[in-house]
C-alpha cells in the first residue's frame, strides 16, 4: 500500500481540489481522505489511513509526505515518437518511457512512422509488448495508410481489435481526399480517432521554418501557412460529413485555430486539436536564434499565431497539449538547416513550460493546464486516464509548483531542444504509475 499524505489534490476531470490524503493499493486509488479543518476530524482521518496501512496485505506501507506539493493525475501525451522499431539510435521505447516518467507522463501514445511502419498487427504487437516492459502506459496509434504511402487504407478494424488507440500518418500529409473520407467513415464506425499532419507540400519549399522572417534569414523557401490552413479546412469539412473524431495535430496557425473554433461552435464536437509547448512558447525568431534545434514541422510561426494558440487553449478550442516529442541525434541536428531533420524533444520540459508560459502569465489556471495535459487528451482518445477518483487508476504526479526547473541532463537519448538551460517554474517531484513510483526527483520526499 502507498499512502500519499498532506498533498493538495487537483482533479481536472471533476474540478475537485483541496488538501487530501490518498491511499493506493493494487494499482488503484483505494481511498481519497478529506483533511478537515478541525484537528479532531483530521486526526480521525489520519488514524483511519494508518489502520488501512496496517491492515494492508503488503509487508510495509510506503508513505510519501506531499506537504506543499500538488497531487495531480499522471499526464497524458497523445503524440510522441519513440523511434522503435527502426531508429533506436535516436530513442527507444525504454528511454522514451524514462523521459515520460521524468516529465510526469504516465500515459503516452506513440506515432506510427517507424521502420517498418506500424501498419500491421505484428509490428503493433511488438511495440505494445515492449511498452508493457516500461514503468508507464505505452499505447500506440497505427498508420492510416499502408507504408504511409497515402494509397491504401490499413485494416482498421483488425488493428483496433489488436490494441491500437488511433490512426495517423503523422509526419506525412494524406493528399487524396476520397481516401481520407473513406478512412474517416471506417474510423467513425469503430469509434476511433484519426489524427492528421496538415501540411500540403505544394505550399512548402524546404520545410521546418516559417515562410517569412525565418526563411528570409536562411535564404530558403520555407513553409507557407497555407500548407496547414488548406488541409485543415478540407479535413474539418470531411469530419463534419462523416462524424469521425479527428485531431488536427500540432496546430500552428491562427487561421487553423479559427477553423477548429468555428466547427466546434457549430456543434461539431468531433473536431479536435492539439498544441505543442514549443508552438505556444516560441515564434519563428527562435528558428533564427537556435537554428536546427528550433526546426520542426509545422514550423514556429508569428507572434499572432502563438497568441491565437494560447487563446485556443484558454477557451477550449484546443483541448490538448501534446509534445510531439521527436528525438534526433546530435550528428543529425548538426547538419545545415536544409538537411537536418525537423523536431525537438518535449516530454521533460512540457509541464514546466506550461506553468511558466501559461499559468504564471495568467492565460490558464493550474487546473486548466492540468486538464489540457491529462483529462482532455484522455477524453479525445477514449483512455481510462487523466483523473483521480476512488477505484480509478493510481497514475499520478506530485508537482512542486514553485520550484525552479532548468532543462538538461535528459532521460531521453536525445537533447535536441532550444529549451536547454532555460529557467522555468515547476518540477515533477514524483511520478506514480499503477501505484508504483517510477520517477523521483532528488529530495527527501519518502519516509
Amino acid at each position: 500500500m502507498l499512502w500519499i499524505k498532506n498533498g493538495y489534490v487537483m482533479d481536472p476531470k471533476s474540478g475537485v481540489e483541496g488538501k487530501k490524503d490518498l491511499l493506493i493499493e493494487d494499482g488503484k486509488i483505494l481511498k481519497i481522505v478529506e483533511l478537515g479543518n478541525e484537528m479532531e476530524i483530521a486526526h480521525e482521518n489520519v488514524m483511519n489511513a494508518t489502520e488501512a496501512c496496517a491492515s494492508s496485505k503488503e509487508k510495509e506501507c510506503q508513505v510519501i509526505d506531499a506537504e506543499g506539493l500538488i497531487v495531480a493525475p499522471g499526464l497524458v501525451d497523445v503524440h510522441v515518437h519513440f523511434r522503435e522499431p527502426g531508429f533506436t539510435y535516436k530513442e527507444d521505447i525504454q528511454s522514451g518511457a524514462r523521459a515520460a516518467a521524468k516529465g510526469g507522463f504516465t500515459t503516452v501514445v506513440l506515432m506510427a512512422n517507424t521502420k517498418p511502419a506500424n501498419d500491421n498487427t505484428e509490428t503493433l504487437a511488438e511495440v505494445l509488448e515492449k511498452g508493457k516492459q516500461t514503468g508507464v502506459h505505452v499505447l500506440s496509434c497505427v498508420n492510416v495508410t499502408k507504408g504511409m504511402k497515402g494509397e491504401e487504407i490499413v485494416p482498421m478494424e483488425e488493428l483496433a481489435e489488436a490494441g491500437a488507440v488511433g490512426f495517423t500518418d503523422d509526419g506525412v500529409p494524406i493528399l487524396k481526399e476520397e481516401l481520407v473520407r473513406n478512412a474517416m467513415k471506417r474510423a467513425a464506425a469503430i469509434g476511433m480517432p484519426v489524427s492528421f499532419h496538415e501540411e500540403d507540400p505544394k505550399y512548402i519549399e524546404n520545410n521546418g521554418v516559417n515562410r517569412g522572417k525565418a526563411s528570409e534569414y536562411y535564404g530558403i523557401g520555407g513553409s507557407s501557412r497555407d500548407a496547414e490552413i488548406t488541409l485543415s479546412a478540407r479535413d474539418i469539412e470531411i469530419a463534419k460529413e462523416t462524424g469521425a473524431d479527428i485531431d488536427i495535430q500540432h496546430i500552428s496557425t491562427k487561421e487553423a485555430v479559427e477553423l477548429v473554433r468555428k466547427a466546434r461552435a457549430a456543434g461539431y464536437a468531433n473536431v479536435h486539436a492539439e498544441a505543442t509547448p514549443h508552438h505556444f512558447t516560441l515564434t519563428e525568431e527562435a528558428a533564427i536564434k537556435y537554428g536546427t534545434n528550433a526546426k520542426m514541422n509545422p514550423p514556429l510561426r508569428e507572434e499572432a499565431d502563438r497568441l491565437a494558440i494560447i487563446q485556443g487553449l484558454k477557451d477550449g478550442t484546443i483541448e490538448m497539449i501534446a509534445t510531439d516529442h521527436a528525438p534526433h541525434s546530435a550528428e543529425e541536428k548538426a547538419r545545415p538547416i536544409t538537411q537536418a531533420p525537423s523536431g525537438i524533444i518535449g516530454l521533460e520540459t512540457a509541464l514546466a513550460l506550461g506553468i511558466t508560459e501559461l499559468v504564471d502569465k495568467e492565460y490558464l489556471s493550474m487546473m486548466e493546464l492540468l486538464e489540457r495535459m491529462s483529462a482532455g487528451p484522455a477524453r479525445v482518445y477514449h483512455l481510462n486516464a487523466g483523473y483521480l477518483a476512488e477505484g480509478g487508476p493510481a497514475d499520478l504526479i506530485l508537482i512542486d509548483r514553485e520550484a525552479e526547473m532548468i532543462p538538461g541532463n535528459y532521460a531521453s537519448k536525445a537533447s535536441n531542444t532550444p529549451f536547454t538551460g532555460w529557467k522555468l517554474k515547476g518540477r515533477v517531484k514524483t511520478t506514480i504509475c499503477d501505484g508504483k513510483v517510477v520517477y523521483q526527483d532528488v529530495g527527501p520526499l519518502c519516509e
